[in-house]
């Protein structure tokens, strides 16, 4: 029989082992694809998208309010000066020209009437039947006839304005590109009925960030500044800054620019792409977009610090400059050196210090 004591250790030196904390497993050493820092020129094209307008566009409404009957004008619709777009019901406006013509007629007969008393009058006060201040009397009652009278007539040719206000007329040669009001409705005098952009010149309006208004501003004026590719094709045609925005759109901060296409042939509404050429910056390093991460707020990459053996290499962690993009690679401004090596992929599973050790390629075996 075994000795009942030598079984209580071996029981307690079990239990010991199984409740002793376990060594760490090792880091294991990850692979990383690099590549090494040189120094380049870097250039780059911004993109913004347009859209192509007429330089000038207006809304037109009816001068007098009413009830419109009639809308001939459709969107898309091409038309020429003086072509009429809508109608209001004009039989209001009729009676209150036929109100005007009556009050003329009347403001006239009054005219007559005084003066005739004022001739008369007259002739009494030569013969001396009648003082002077009764003269004085009918001859400002004849003055207020008189202006009464061309009060009423005034009054007259704008009613007749109005009365021919009851059709609205393009102002000049366009296309409908909007559609505000219904037959049927009851409009304010000014309230918009359809909107006409005029034929002519064409421009192509895009938004761009706050970053860039200070470098379009700079091109105000300077022909083919600028180059745009319609929708669908691969050609471009240059334009001009005409006019960028002095504040920013309040709902979405942008600013709004305006290129003049220089009578390129375009249609109305089209779709295009404005290209602007940056200037080549010399002395910058280009990395793929895989290696850049955020780290702590700031724009990091992840160093590779050789040592004797390839696989006790380790990363850290350096913050660089980016000044902007070309494709899919970014430009970096500062904060690296020519010949350092850079990890190019993976760089959300490293942490610093970490041991890495270079990708190589699997070499197919042939079978």
């Amino acid at each position: 029989m075994k000795n009942p004591n030598i079984l209580w250790l071996a029981v307690a030196a079990v239990a010991l082992t199984a409740c002793s904390p376990q060594a760490p497993a090792p880091e294991p050493v990850r692979a990383v694809r690099t590549m090494i820092v040189t120094a380049e020129s870097a250039g780059g094209t911004h993109e913004y998208a347009a859209e192509v307008r007429a330089r000038t566009e207006s809304r037109l409404a009816f001068r007098v309010p009413g009830k419109m009957v009639r809308r001939v004008a459709e969107v898309g619709q091409h038309v020429k000066a003086g072509a009429v777009l809508a109608e209001l019901d004009p039989e209001d406006l009729r009676l209150q020209q036929t109100a005007a013509g009556a009050t003329v007629r009347s403001a006239q007969v009054n005219l007559e009437l005084a003066q005739a008393d004022f001739k008369r009058y007259k002739d009494l006060r030569d013969q001396g039947f009648i003082s002077n201040a009764d003269l004085e009397r009918r001859d400002t009652t004849l003055k207020a006839a008189q202006a009464q009278f061309e009060q009423s007539h005034a009054q007259a040719s704008v009613q007749r304005n109005q009365a021919n206000y009851s059709a609205l007329s393009a102002t000049t040669a366009g296309i409908i590109t909007s559609v505000d009001a219904e037959p049927g409705a009851v409009l304010a005098a000014g309230s918009p009925v359809v909107k006409l952009a005029h034929d002519g010149p064409r421009d192509a309006v895009f938004a761009v960030p706050e970053s860039s208004a200070a470098s379009l501003r700079a091109l105000l004026g300077k022909p083919g500044g600028l180059r745009v590719r319609l929708w669908g094709g691969t050609a471009t045609v240059s334009a001009t800054v005409r006019e960028v925005a002095a504040a920013a759109d309040p709902v979405t901060r942008t600013f709004q620019v305006k290129a003049d296409l220089a009578g390129a042939d375009v249609q109305l509404g089209q779709t295009a792409t404005v290209l602007l050429d940056l200037p080549r910056q010399p002395g910058v390093a280009k990395l793929p977009l895989t290696a850049v991460m955020q780290q702590q707020g700031q724009t990091a990459v992840w160093l590779v610090d050789k040592t004797s053996d390839k696989a006790g290499m380790t990363v850290r962690a350096q913050p660089i400059a980016v000044a902007g993009a070309e494709g899919n690679w970014v430009i970096v401004a500062s904060g690296l050196s020519p010949g350092q090596m850079v990890v190019t992929a993976g760089v959300h599973v490293l942490t610093p210090g970490q041991k890495v050790k270079l990708f190589e390629t699997p070499v197919a075996v042939a079978r």
